[in-house]
């Protein structure tokens, strides 16, 4: 029985609505393309793939790519956007730190959207980056993008600016707001809803674990990975941790 994600599980529906694809795929495609053409890669595992739009636009360039996720909800809707695309592509439902039972080598592995601090311990991420490795081939590489959790953490800015999205007379306004802890965060997401009735509204809210990019570079090099670097953004700008609104780390799995 797949395991529930109970924030992913109840956003699935709404995810695409909260992000707006056409503008993201156009500013992160480029970074990817230029990256893959460097480095030959033509096998792909989008690991924490949600929707699959990621993974959709990579096979659409001709890769060969497979999307893994823990949400079963995320994965079934993946599969649908693949089908409406005619993209020709296989999801699986599977967590980090169980990727090497797909049984398939990679000549990359993506984690996106600040998944990996879901992970809540040192130990949770060390298995997943091993896990990771394990399912790159020699001088594969890993792409992870987080949020700057350096700034995150020395800012403690609550709310995040508000997400909205409008289909005909249908209207949903997303707001996200941290809770801070002690060593760890809160990621909440009110999910607002517009009907003839009013407003509807849910709120859900998963754990994260902060990664800061001294204590990141240090995990990926006893995983196994050489050769790290580190942007602060798809534009290929040099990671800053006071002003970068992401961490984006480059690894190469050693031979």
């Amino acid at each position: 029985m797949p395991k529930q994600v109970p924030l992913y599980d109840a956003l699935a529906a709404d995810y695409d609505r909260f992000v707006s694809w056409e503008g993201r795929l156009a500013h992160e495609l480029p970074f990817f393309q230029r990256l893959f053409e460097e480095r030959r890669v033509e096998r792909v595992l989008d690991s924490a793939c949600g929707t699959g739009h990621h993974a959709i636009a990579l096979a659409q360039q001709g890769c060969h790519v497979v999307g893994a996720d823990l949400s079963a909800a995320m994965v079934e809707l993946a599969r649908q956007n693949a089908a409406t695309a005619g993209a020709d592509l296989a999801f699986r439902v599977t967590g980090l730190g169980e990727l090497a039972t797909l049984g398939e080598t990679f000549d990359a592995v993506l984690c996106l959207g600040n998944s990996l601090p879901h992970l809540l311990t040192a130990q949770a991420v060390a298995e997943a980056l091993a896990d990771f490795a394990a399912v790159l081939n020699p001088g594969g590489l890993l792409v992870i993008q987080n949020r700057n959790f350096d700034l995150v953490w020395t800012e403690k800015e609550r709310f995040m600016p508000p997400q909205a999205h409008r289909d005909g007379d249908q209207e949903w306004l997303f707001l996200r707001f941290y809770d801070f802890h002690e060593a760890s965060i809160t990621f909440n997401m009110n999910r607002l809803r517009r009907t003839d009735q009013g407003w509807e509204q849910a709120v859900e809210s998963t754990e994260l674990r902060p990664i800061f990019r001294d204590e990141f570079a240090v995990a990926l090099e006893a995983a196994g990975f050489e050769d790290s670097l580190f942007y602060g953004s798809y534009d290929g700008s040099p990671f800053d941790p006071a002003r970068s609104g992401d961490l984006i780390a480059l690894a190469t799995r050693s031979d």
